[in-house]
C-alpha cells in the first residue's frame, strides 16, 4: 500500500472502525535513515494522529541493523507494532533486495527479526506470501514460518498467493496466482501457538466471518481503500463490541471535514486528504457524482472542506431524486455497506 495508507487515509478509516488494527504504507529503511531530507522524511513516516491507534509501522528492508534502528524509532514514536514486509513483489522492492524475494532467504529474515526484537518491547511481526517463483507446495511455506518463528516471532500475516517475481507485474501478482486459503488454514491448524492472519481476495464480511473459523485474523488492503465503508460493521460483527457505534456515511463526512479544517490550518492541501475518501459511497446511488466533484474541485486554489460538503450535498441531491415517484420503500439501512469486511 505504498503511497496509499498515509496518515490522512488512516485517520479517515479510524472514523469508520474503532478496533481494526491499521498499518502504515510500507516504509523502507533507506528512506527512513539515508534520505537527503532525512529529518523531514522521518517526521512524515513516523507522524500520525493519536486517534489512529492501534497502529503498526510496516518496514521494508533486509539489513538487520538498519531494520533494528528503524524499529527502535517506531517504538520511540509510539507505534503499537512493527511489521516486516516479506510479501511485496514490486520492481522497486526486488531491486532493493527486500519484500517477497526474501522468502527465498528465511535465515536472513530470521536474523532480521531477532535483531529487531532485541531492540524493542512492542511486537515485531511478519507479512509474507505462501511462496515465490519455483517454490512449489506447502512445505516451503512451512519451512519459512518455522525458521522465522524460532526467533520468538509469533504473528504472521500470510497473503494466500504465490508471487511470481519473474514474468508478472505487481498488479498481476495480486490477481493471477491462485488463492490457496487451504495453505493458511493448514498452517494455523499445525501451528496453533502462532497467530496466523490471512490476506488476499477477501471482500465481504461473509467471507471474513468464514475465515475467522480457521485463522486468528484477516487483513484487507485495497478493498478497504476502494470500498472503505465495508469496515463499518466490523466492530460489532467481528470484535463483538455491542456498544460500537456504526456511523452513517454522512456522519463520517462531517467528522472528516473537521479533520480537514484542522489539517489545512497547518498548511496541508485539500487533495492530499480527499483522494482517500473517493470510495466512501462505493455501491451507492450518486457515487459517481461524489467522486467527480471531489476530483474536479479538490485541486482548486484555496479549496477547503466546503468542497467536501458540496460533494455531500450533490450525492444527497442525486439520492433524493431517486426517491421521487418511487413505488417502493427504501430500507433505512441504505446508508450501510453493500459489501462489508475488515482488516
Amino acid at each position: 500500500m505504498m503511497g496509499w495508507t498515509d496518515r490522512h487515509a488512516r485517520y479517515f478509516l479510524r472514523l469508520i472502525t474503532k478496533h481494526t488494527l491499521l498499518y502504515t504504507e510500507m516504509v523502507t529503511t533507506g528512506a527512513m535513515l539515508h534520505n537527503k531530507q532525512k529529518v523531514g522524511d522521518q517526521k512524515r513516516f513516523l507522524d500520525y494522529h493519536a486517534a489512529e491507534h492501534p497502529l503498526a509501522l510496516q518496514l521494508g528492508g533486509s539489513d538487520p541493523q538498519a531494520l533494528a534502528q528503524c524499529t527502535q524509532m517506531a517504538e520511540d514514536a509510539g507505534f503499537d507494532e512493527v511489521n516486516l514486509n516479506v510479501g511485496c513483489p514490486s520492481d522497486r522492492v526486488k531491486s532493493g533486495s527486500f519484500g517477497a524475494c526474501l522468502m527465498a532467504q528465511p535465515e536472513l529474515v530470521a536474523e532480521c527479526i531477532a535483531t529487531m526484537q532485541a531492540k524493542v518491547e512492542i511486537p515485531v511481526t511478519v507479512k509474507c506470501r505462501i511462496g515465490i517463483d519455483d517454490m512449489e507446495g506447502y512445505e516451503p511455506l512451512e519451512h519459512f514460518i518455522d525458521t522465522v518463528a524460532a526467533t520468538g516471532c509469533d504473528t504472521f500475516i500470510v497473503h494466500a498467493r504465490k508471487a511470481w517475481l519473474q514474468g508478472l507485474s505487481p498488479k498481476q501478482n495480486r490477481e493471477i496466482p491462485p488463492l490457496k486459503y487451504e495453505y493458511v488454514h493448514r498452517l494455523k491448524a499445525q501451528r496453533p501457538e502462532l497467530t496466523i492472519v490471512i490476506n488476499g481476495g477477501i471482500k465481504t464480511i461473509e467471507t471474513l466471518e468464514q475465515e475467522i473459523d480457521y485463522v486468528d485474523g484477516v487483513m484487507i488492503g485495497r478493498e478497504a481503500y476502494y470500498n472503505p465503508y465495508l469496515l463499518a460493521q466490523v466492530d460489532k460483527n467481528i470484535y463483538r463490541d455491542a456498544k460500537a457505534e456504526i456511523k452513517s456515511r454522512e456522519e463520517v463526512v462531517n467528522l472528516m471535514c473537521d479533520y480537514i479544517d484542522s489539517e489545512q490550518s497547518k498548511g496541508v492541501v485539500l487533495h492530499s486528504m480527499t483522494r482517500h475518501i473517493l470510495g466512501l459511497y462505493q455501491g451507492c446511488r450518486g457515487a459517481k457524482a461524489w467522486r467527480r466533484h471531489l476530483s474536479e474541485s479538490g485541486h482548486r486554489e484555496g479549496a477547503d472542506s466546503s468542497v467536501v460538503r458540496e460533494a455531500l450535498a450533490e450525492i444527497n441531491r442525486v439520492q433524493n431524486e431517486g426517491l421521487v415517484g418511487a413505488s417502493y420503500s427504501i430500507d433505512s439501512s441504505n446508508d450501510r455497506p453493500v459489501e462489508s469486511s475488515a482488516s
